[in-house]
């Protein structure tokens, strides 16, 4: 059985051609991250929360603990192997994801859906049909409307994409740049951008810090190890508002504060922050058109395809294999973000 108890076979974390080191007895951290792994399990099987049971503040080694997984445990897989890993673990190739649902939100996107928008000002130069089309490029599902069963991602764009975000994460941490990151899907994406925030604070980039008290009707904004989160009722939540970003963006201009360099997101959180002119990188399922959109039109340097909703632990390969490509150093389990 997986992390959340479903069963799932071996080869959908470690299928032929992907590298794997275990952890070796008595090595430091490991404790830690196995603590942040049981909230990362409450996280995903609620799918919208994680309890904050670790009673370290935000930035604390324990709490990174929780993306560093990945370098913790597996080595970096080969591109061959990060591509079969992708397929097996559903997070590329079949996709969870009915096909149905992407399609009834490109719709609602060239409708002009506020929610499916994510904070872009698209106007009408995107008809259905034509972004159907660019999907169709982006993911790799073919144009047509309304077949059955599930979506599909094609896990060569997934990777590719990955490597241009990875040469945009170099660029970064080479400028010492000031980053924000920020997750509207906490119980699938917290893991990465915690292994991204983490390593980026150890090759030298600036982790842009929240400033406190922002509030918005859904709840507050929450810093965890570095990355930004909507939090309401004890835990973190899912959320496609651009709102918090806005709201992050207007309250670091009060308090004199220089915008983000760089913003690492996905859903709301990148979208406003591309429509805002801040240099942008996110990740998108394929029933979220609007970053793919935002890409081809230049508003994101880069979104990268992938299943948004799978549990922590599928992920680290995929983040071993962009960390590595970044020439990032392998984050120790006793760095500190915040």
């Amino acid at each position: 059985m997986d992390w959340m108890g479903s069963r799932v076979g071996a080869a959908q974390r470690w299928p032929a051609g992907l590298s794997r080191q275990l952890p070796r007895a008595g090595k430091p951290g490991i404790a830690t991250s196995r603590a942040a792994l049981a909230i990362r399990d409450l996280c995903h099987s609620t799918g919208w929360w994680v309890r904050a049971a670790f009673g370290v503040a935000s930035g604390a080694a324990g709490l990174g603990g929780l993306g560093r997984r990945g370098a913790d445990v597996v080595g970096v897989p080969t591109r061959a192997g990060l591509l079969a890993q992708l397929v097996s673990a559903r997070i590329a190739g079949d996709v969870a994801t009915p096909r149905s649902n992407s399609v009834g939100n490109m719709r609602m996107l060239s409708d002009g859906d506020p929610d499916k928008l994510l904070g872009l000002d698209l106007g009408d130069r995107w008809p259905f049909e034509r972004v159907l089309a660019l999907l169709a490029e982006r993911s790799g599902k073919p144009a047509v409307e309304l077949p059955a069963g599930g979506d599909y991602i094609d896990p060569e764009n997934t990777v590719a994409a990955l490597e241009r975000m990875a040469v945009v994460l170099r660029e970064a941490a080479a400028d010492r740049a000031r980053v924000l990151l920020a997750t509207g899907h906490p119980g699938g994406l917290l893991g990465t951008h915690l292994a991204i925030a983490t390593a980026l604070a150890a090759a030298g980039a600036q982790l842009v810090t929240v400033p406190p008290g922002i509030v918005t009707d859904v709840g507050d904004v929450r810093q965890v190890g570095g990355v930004a989160a909507m939090h309401a009722h004890a835990g973190l939540r899912h959320t496609h508002s651009p709102e918090p970003m806005r709201r992050v963006l207007a309250a670091l201009n009060r308090a004199g504060e220089p915008r983000p360099e760089l913003v690492v997101a996905d859903h709301g959180w990148a979208g406003q922050a591309g429509q805002s002119g801040i240099r942008t990188v996110g990740f998108a399922d394929c029933n979220d058109p609007a970053l793919f959109v935002a890409e081809a039109e230049g508003t994101l340097a880069v979104t990268v395809p992938l299943e948004d909703n799978q549990s922590f632990d599928r992920y680290e390969p995929m983040n071993a294999y962009l960390l590595a490509t970044a020439g990032l150093p392998e984050p120790s389990p006793a760095a500190a973000v915040g």
